[in-house]
């Protein structure tokens, strides 16, 4: 009898609903609203082809929401991590160069510029 441990203990998600996790499942159904609500506003504008384009267009990013993480953050928190940084926590940067030759010789020079 053989059983698998994820190597890295906090990687491990439980399935809920077909193999998904609650967040995955959930972020599916989304996708597939959203597919729908599409086919239906837009099929009297529309080809069947293009029709068809638009809607996997629109429900992908949806999808992917519930898959997709960025160095170990979900995408409500790289939301989060974003905002913050560029928003409520900016930060004015700037640069004050510093020539080190001068200060270590700035001596030397007001001697040699007063005539010692």
């Amino acid at each position: 009898m053989e059983v698998k441990i994820n190597r890295e203990i906090r990687e491990y998600t439980e399935s809920l609903f077909f193999g998904l996790s609650l967040r995955q499942f959930f972020f599916s159904v989304l996708a597939i609203i959203l597919a729908i609500g599409l086919y239906f506003g837009l099929r009297g504008r529309f080809g069947v082809e293009t029709l068809s384009w638009m809607c996997i267009l629109g429900a992908a990013p949806c999808a992917a929401l519930g898959f997709i993480r960025y160095h170990g953050m979900t995408a409500e928190q790289l939301l989060w991590a974003y905002i913050k940084s560029e928003f409520l926590m900016p930060k004015l940067l700037t640069f004050h160069s510093t020539n080190l030759y001068y200060k270590v010789l700035k001596q030397n020079i007001q001697r040699h510029e007063q005539g010692e």
